[in-house]
């Protein structure tokens, strides 16, 4: 048993979805499960209408024409009859987001948000799984929200194992299966989401359930990089990782992997293989039980964004573990996701990804305790198996407001 993720730029037009089909008749597709994204930007475009359905409701039309006109297009180089039912299931879709927003009552926003953004998986399946229909290669699509349950933490939910394990152990592997990434749903059958860039979790939690032999994430990169492309010059494949090492990086926030990816299947050794989708012969990168990487070279994680605060206290008293305790507790409230910690006795900096838009919350709170200074904007940037010249690379240009180092990992924020 095999799971395939394919991505959104793997789908983004009407050439991805062919190329899909080529990958697949290139490497098999018998005892696999398809696990695929929104088309291209459509999950940016589904948030688009979620902000105008709370800041301005005149634009809710022209957000969703966008949406249509988008999968219309690819529709249209698809399937030239434009009586093929395709046509009418995307069109429900369409309809369905329309009257939730037409009907819904709840003022809360992440509730809101997973109800509608949800959807951009929704007609990517439709359109996929309908293609390789009309194409001749049989399958059958299966909206997830039936088998991963999870609780009701709207954008950022956690997985009711035994349940999902329940629902996923009835899936008929006989034929070949599509599904959406991303989503799942709670007790009373609302959609959730798994959390932006989910879908290889998704991937994951179906490959645990099915005992799958492994996963493969198909990118438009040749695998696993030791530095993002966009941000370095130069880059390279690495060919192996061992699962603690992929955890390792997916921690300090390496884009490639999705961070809860990773554990459900090191827990039954089930093999991960990021590979690309242009070039779907090659090798690639693969994780698995080992050790280090292979080859054994500095890796460069950047995270832009960030919000470095310093705190201290307002009368001079120790920062000790019932204000470290009651720093974490809010953090977690306002939704702060923590990347780095150093404190001294009576001063405490923590750099931050303020992705859920908590901080001017967090702040009010702060100040009423402790002195707070912030700077908003800064980049923070790890290296795993650093070297001199690599740590050098990184200082030259840079204005570096915090350093932190340890054995193997050294992390710099800097403006």
């Amino acid at each position: 048993m095999r799971v395939f993720k394919f991505g959104g730029a793997s789908v983004k037009d009407a050439d991805g979805v062919k190329n899909v089909v080529k990958v697949l008749k290139e490497v098999g597709h018998e005892n696999t499960l398809l696990v695929i994204s929104a088309m291209g930007k459509t999950t940016n475009a589904m948030e688009e209408i979620v902000d105008a359905y709370f800041d301005d409701k005149t634009e809710i039309v022209h957000k969703i024409d966008a949406v249509v006109e988008y999968h219309n297009g690819i529709l249209k180089e698809l399937f030239p009859n434009h009586q093929h039912q395709v046509y009418k299931d995307v069109k429900t879709l369409i309809e369905e987001v329309k009257g939730f927003l037409a009907w819904n009552k709840s003022p809360k926003y992440n509730f809101v948000y997973d109800q509608v953004v949800g959807y951009g998986e929704l007609l990517s399946t439709a359109i996929v799984s309908a293609y390789f229909e009309e194409i001749g290669i049989r399958n059958q699509l299966l909206d997830v929200r039936s088998f991963i349950k999870t609780d009701s933490s709207y954008r950022d939910t956690t997985v009711i194992w035994e349940k999902t394990q329940e629902h996923i152990s009835k899936i008929d592997r006989s034929i070949l299966n599509i599904t959406q990434g991303f989503l799942g749903s709670d007790e009373n059958n609302f959609t959730t989401t798994l959390g932006r860039e989910g879908s290889d979790y998704s991937a994951a939690i179906l490959a645990y359930c099915l005992n799958a032999d492994s996963v493969t994430i198909w990118k438009d990169v040749p695998g696993v990089l030791n530095a993002d492309p966009r941000y370095f010059k130069e880059t390279q494949l690495l060919n192996n990782i061992s699962y603690r090492e992929a955890i390792e990086l997916a921690f300090y926030g390496a884009s490639v992997i999705h961070p809860k990816t990773l554990q459900p299947l090191q827990r039954k050794e089930i093999a991960l293989h990021v590979k690309s989708f242009l070039n779907p012969m090659e090798s690639g990168t693969t994780v698995g039980k080992g050790v280090g990487i292979e080859p054994e070279v500095p890796c460069f994680i950047v995270k832009k964004n960030q919000v470095l605060m310093k705190l201290s206290s307002l009368d001079f008293s120790f920062i000790v573990e019932d204000s470290i305790s009651e720093l974490f507790k809010l953090f977690h409230e306002h939704k702060m996701k923590v990347d780095l910690i150093q404190n001294s006795a009576i001063s405490f900096s923590v750099c931050v990804d303020n992705k859920f838009g908590g901080l001017q919350a967090l702040l009010d709170q702060l100040k009423s305790k402790f002195k707070v200074v912030h700077q908003e904007g800064v980049s923070l940037y790890t290296i795993r198996h650093f070297n001199s010249k690599a740590l050098e690379s990184l200082q030259n240009g840079h204005e570096i407001l915090l350093e932190q180092r340890g054995k193997e990992t050294v992390q710099l924020v800097v403006k």
